[in-house]
């Protein structure tokens, strides 16, 4: 069983899951109007599996015989200038979901909640794979600078991300 202090933490997380999904479909969006199919691509599989992770943390609290309580979602960016900007968001949110991720485990280590430690290893690993690929598409980004051909490429690459659903169980 979840204690409340725990039991709320992860609701946060939940809602935090559920505006990083949010986030990365309004850039999914932004991408598309601008013209960057692979972009919007990329973007809209990171919406996914966002929405993956809140269901994964969903799962977790109800078998935990926690409650989900869904609160709404904050109001996020519409708009970007470049796609290096919305990339460095990306990787600063990412941080930010990081030390949220990390502050949980914290929690839990002092809690002594050991299952809820075991939930959040998946969680740690996959935050550095994040915010090491956002750092990947920034260093692009820079040596690519405002070369056309260059953002066509990179546009074309990203369009071959394939949606891989994350388990949620």
């Amino acid at each position: 069983m979840l204690s409340k202090s725990l039991e709320a933490a992860l609701n946060k997380q939940i809602n935090a899951e559920f505006w990083s999904a949010y986030l990365y479909l309004s850039m999914s969006t932004d991408f598309a109007a601008k013209g960057y199919p692979g972009f919007a691509n990329w973007m809209n599989i990171q919406f996914r599996e966002e929405q993956d992770h809140a269901m994964k943390f969903m799962n977790y609290v109800i078998a935990r015989g926690g409650r989900v309580e869904l609160k709404p979602i904050s109001e996020v960016t519409t708009s970007w200038a470049t796609p290096l900007n919305a990339f460095e968001d990306t990787l600063a949110h990412e941080r930010e979901v990081t030390a949220m991720i990390n502050n949980l485990n914290s929690l839990a280590v002092e809690e002594k909640d050991y299952a809820t430690e075991s939930m959040l290893r998946w969680f740690i690993d996959e935050q550095v794979e994040e915010e090491e690929t956002a750092q990947s598409l920034i260093d692009a980004l820079k040596m690519i600078k405002d070369n056309g051909f260059g953002l066509y490429t990179l546009d074309k690459e990203l369009a071959s991300r394939v949606y891989s659903p994350v388990t949620t169980a």
